[in-house]
């Protein structure tokens, strides 16, 4: 469940926790890993429902994932690690770092879900046939209407997805107080980069960065780039 390499530590704050995407696992992150090895201690969980924890009893809410987190920081003695949190990830950390000051020291939010967003034309228009063609055509034939995360995961874990997606985090934006670097792919699709803006106007200790050329998965289009940036931002 947990990738983890072990630098020489000076203090409690030279831990970092990776919290990953959905559909991904804390391996996502591999290109990360030994790097931030020669200064921290690095942590890489497999969330509930992914990787190598793969196995789900019940739909998991946001908060479930919280406990989660909080559980795997009790049990690996993190107090306030810096936390590194890509797409779904990044739904956990607001949250968290909202409700609880010492959630963590920094955060980085890379390619962060969570905040309301701008219909475009397109899914204006699926979204106005998918309600007419329901009426007539059983919801289990319209597969092509549901996001790709969402058939890709079986009844339970469709179940937390409608959950967790169900939330919209932007009311927590103001009550965060970490240092926060918020850092996007310039061609993010999936968490396009009007909403990094909106997450660094929200969250008053925040600066915001945009990597050019790439997308959602920036910390792998882009490793050292992004490494080099998180890094200037944790020991500074």
């Amino acid at each position: 469940m947990t990738e983890k390499v072990n630098a020489n530590s000076f203090t409690k704050e030279s831990d970092i926790l990776f919290l990953h995407g959905y559909l991904s696992s804390g391996s996502s992150f591999f290109r990360q890993l030994d790097y931030f090895g020669r200064d921290f201690s690095v942590f890489a969980p497999d969330l509930k429902g992914f990787g190598t924890n793969s196995l789900m009893e019940k739909p998991y809410t946001l908060d479930n994932y919280i406990e989660e987190v909080e559980e795997y920081k009790y049990k690996n003695s993190l107090y306030k690690p810096h936390i590194i949190a890509h797409s779904f990830g990044g739904r956990i950390a607001i949250k968290a770092c909202a409700k609880n000051k010492d959630f963590c020291n920094r955060l980085v939010l890379t390619g962060s879900a969570g905040l309301k967003t701008k219909p475009t034309l397109k899914k204006k228009f699926k979204k106005s046939l998918f309600n007419l063609l329901k009426k007539f055509i059983p919801r289990e034939k319209l597969s092509i209407f549901y996001s790709k995360d969402y058939l890709a995961v079986n009844d339970v874990m469709k179940e937390s997805f409608k959950l967790i997606t169900s939330e919209v985090l932007d009311e927590y934006l103001p009550y965060i107080d970490c240092k926060t670097l918020i850092i996007n792919g310039e061609k993010d699709f999936e968490t396009p980069v009007y909403t990094a803006k909106k997450l660094n106007q929200g969250i008053k200790n925040s600066q915001l960065i945009l990597i050019k050329d790439a997308g959602h998965f920036c910390f792998i289009d882009k490793p050292n780039k992004f490494n080099v940036e998180v890094r200037e931002f944790l020991l500074s």
